[in-house]
């Protein structure tokens, strides 16, 4: 028996909303399997996380629908593909120590807390200004939500061999992406074009022109 067929029996014996657990099935079926999401971590996690609960009340009928939800000042909860698309291209390990930048819903930092060793979560403004990310490394950062850019101060969190996996903007593209530090240097590369949420407090510095 999978994983996630055990955790689907026990929503069920624990008398959660059937409604509720029956939208994560049909989101399992319909948005991740069919677009390549199979990974059973992935899914099992995916399927035990009620989306609703990261929502607004009024916001809450929208949870399983295929695209982004935004709500408040600039927060977002990220269509269920992308999340199912970030865990698979970042499999997170027991031993990893996993920085989350929070798009607002604090969904991702859910999704992952039981799959590695310890998980701090930091909003978009405090990363953007720079200081809550002083003083910690990670061997894992994830980003929810596409930036244009990645500043040296989020970067310089990810040891000697980490990772990041983010969305990325380009050219008004939003792709999944993934990097690896090297020699002090995060080079983010794209894996596919995915619609993700922008944090544009992470767009690229404007210059003048002349």
């Amino acid at each position: 028996m999978t994983t996630m067929t055990i955790q689907a029996e026990t929503m069920e014996k624990t008398g959660e909303n059937a409604g509720s657990a029956g939208a994560r099935r049909a989101m399992i079926d319909s948005q991740l399997r069919t677009s390549g999401v199979n990974e059973e971590f992935v899914l099992a996690r995916m399927i035990a996380v009620p989306r609703e609960d990261f929502l607004p009340e009024d916001k809450a009928p929208l949870a399983y629908i295929d695209r982004s939800v935004t709500f408040g000042d600039g927060a977002h909860l990220a269509s269920p593909l992308f999340y199912g698309k970030l865990l698979v291209e970042a499999e997170p390990a027991a031993e990893d120590r996993v920085l989350v930048i929070d798009g607002g819903s604090g969904y991702l930092t859910e999704l992952v807390r039981p799959l590695v060793a310890e998980v701090d979560t930091v909003s978009v403004a405090d990363a953007a200004e720079g200081s809550a990310l002083k003083g910690k490394m990670y061997s894992l950062v994830l980003i929810d939500g596409a930036i244009e850019h990645l500043p040296d101060n989020l970067a310089d969190t990810v040891e000697d061999g980490g990772r990041l996996v983010s969305g990325f903007l380009l050219r008004q593209v939003t792709r999944l992406a993934a990097g690896r530090k090297i020699a002090g240097t995060v080079t983010l590369q794209p894996v596919e074009d995915l619609g993700i949420p922008v944090i544009h407090a992470f767009d690229k510095p404007k210059g003048w022109s002349f």
